[in-house]
C-alpha cells in the first residue's frame, strides 16, 4: 500500500452521511415554534427558495410550444443516447433545416 493510499479516507455512503446530517438536527422545542416567524416574512428568501426549488422566471426567449409528436424509436433512441437535452437537440435540428430549406 502506498502512502496516498494509506491517507486517503474511507467514502462513505449516502445514507451514513444522511444519518450524520440528521443527528446534528435537534428537536424542536415549544420555545422554538413560538419564536417562528412565517416565510412570507421573508420575501427575499422566498423568492430564493422558489428558484432553488426550479421554478422558472421571465422567459429570455420566446416560449416554445407544447405539441404531441411521434417520432420513430430509432430517432429517439438516438437523441437519448446522449443524456439530457434530447429533446433540445431534436428541437435544434429541425430549426437547422428549417433555417436551409429558407435559403
Amino acid at each position: 500500500m502506498t502512502e496516498r493510499e494509506r491517507n486517503l479516507k474511507p467514502v462513505r455512503s449516502k445514507a451514513e452521511i444522511e444519518r450524520e446530517a440528521y443527528e446534528e438536527i435537534p428537536e424542536w422545542t415549544a420555545e422554538d415554534f413560538a419564536k417562528a416567524r412565517p416565510i412570507s416574512e421573508f420575501p427575499d428568501l422566498r423568492a430564493a427558495l422558489e428558484k432553488a426549488r426550479g421554478e422558472r422566471g421571465p422567459q429570455k426567449a420566446p416560449v416554445k410550444e407544447r405539441i404531441g409528436l411521434r417520432l420513430d424509436k430509432t430517432v429517439v433512441e438516438h437523441f437519448r443516447k446522449n443524456g439530457p437535452g434530447w429533446q433540445s437537440r431534436i428541437n435544434d435540428v429541425l430549426m437547422d433545416y428549417v433555417k436551409a430549406s429558407k435559403q
